[in-house]
């Protein structure tokens, strides 16, 4: 019997082959066009005319025996894109080099920093090349964030001190990381908020009122992730020291006790202090000045932040109590300790690497003026 039409190249896969072409067809940061390739030869592997596996995957018989063919000639590599033929640069190195140096190293007439079209401007070219060039270098002039480096004479023995209690806690022993968040304002919008519906989100106005304020003192502990929380109407050592009471009734009887606090007025008052002396089982770790980041509990207080108070309406400061104590229960009822692990020696590193990178731009700017 005479078979009419062209000839199909004959197509066998090896495992090797079949493996990779597989994970083609299945993986999700694939692109189409590859995944959709991998199938086709797939199945041609398994199915012998063409036109069945063009039906089957929804593509023309062309296109089938194309990839065939390509697949047979050059493997896998038969499947990838060819380099298409593009208009040369129109941007060179050298003005690209501009337009980085101008980024870094100069500012705008009448303007705090370069927008895209300030810099195209400038440079006489199209404000998309600006915005491939930033984010090809990752320059964001738009943005700006605060920083406040420690000056404490002790700073890299503090680092070392919390760091360690928090990679290496000592044995049959508990760690608090103990902070306040004080002046928590109980906050009403002007009007009611509007609930979020389908297509909307939900809806309040940008003025509020006032009704008092409280504060929150807490208590961390690094194992369990559990919080000892009191909230007080003032923030004095007084309140402080009464917050220390509520910890020593809620730590059992005979276990030591490490307190990682930092350097505010009421951690360091004579009353504080003799509440200290008169409880030997507790041992205060003070992070460094300006080092808030250090005291772990400050990751609680950014978690109680986005869930109730950023977005909380209180027409009372014992309703914005209410809520918190009811957070505190929820929170406590299945807690999840933060786990630390940056080693002091790998921050004090990337610190002094920082550094000396922002010091040697510093220079090369002042050179390049």
């Amino acid at each position: 019997m005479t078979v009419m039409g062209r000839p199909k190249a004959e197509l066998v896969l090896t495992s090797m082959e079949r493996s990779a072409l597989e994970q083609h067809a299945r993986g999700r940061r694939v692109a189409q066009g590859l995944g959709l390739r991998a199938r086709i030869v797939l199945r041609c592997a398994v199915v012998e005319a063409n036109c069945d596996v063009a039906e089957e995957l929804g593509v023309s018989e062309h296109t089938v025996s194309k990839w065939r063919k390509r697949f047979v000639e050059r493997r896998l590599d038969g499947l990838l894109d060819e380099p298409r033929v593009g208009g040369p640069r129109k941007i060179g190195d050298a003005l690209i080099e501009r337009a980085v140096r101008a980024t870094l190293d100069r500012r705008p007439r009448g303007a705090t920093q370069w927008s895209t079209r300030l810099l195209s401007e400038d440079l006489g070219i199209s404000h998309a090349s600006v915005h491939r060039i930033w984010r090809a270098f990752g320059l964001q002039p738009h943005r700006s964030e605060s920083f406040s480096l420690s000056t404490d004479p002790q700073f890299v023995a503090k680092v070392r001190d919390v760091v360690g209690l928090y990679m290496s806690p000592p044995d049959n022993a508990l760690v608090l990381c103990v902070d306040e968040k004080s002046q928590i304002q109980a906050l009403d919008r002007a009007q009611p908020v509007l609930p979020m519906i389908p297509v909307h989100p939900e809806r309040r106005t940008h003025n509020y009122v006032r009704h008092g304020t409280t504060s929150l003192f807490a208590a961390l502990d690094i194992a369990t992730g559990r919080v000892i929380g009191k909230c007080y109407r003032r923030h004095r050592s007084k309140e402080f020291v009464a917050f220390l009471d509520a910890v020593e009734e809620a730590v059992p009887d005979g276990q030591e006790v490490h307190l990682v606090m930092d350097n505010y007025g009421t951690h360091k008052t004579p009353k504080t202090q003799r509440w200290l002396l008169r409880h030997p089982r507790f041992h205060v770790h003070f992070t460094p000045t300006h080092s808030s980041w250090l005291n772990m509990v400050e990751s609680w207080f950014s978690l109680l932040t986005r869930r109730v108070i950023r977005r909380g309406v209180h027409r009372s400061t014992r309703a914005l109590e209410r809520d918190i104590k009811a957070f505190l229960e929820v929170h406590n009822l299945n807690p999840r300790p933060f786990v630390w692990t940056k080693s002091a020696e790998r921050i004090l590193q990337d610190l002094r690497s920082y550094c000396t990178e922002v010091a040697d731009s510093r220079e090369t700017s002042v050179a390049n003026s």
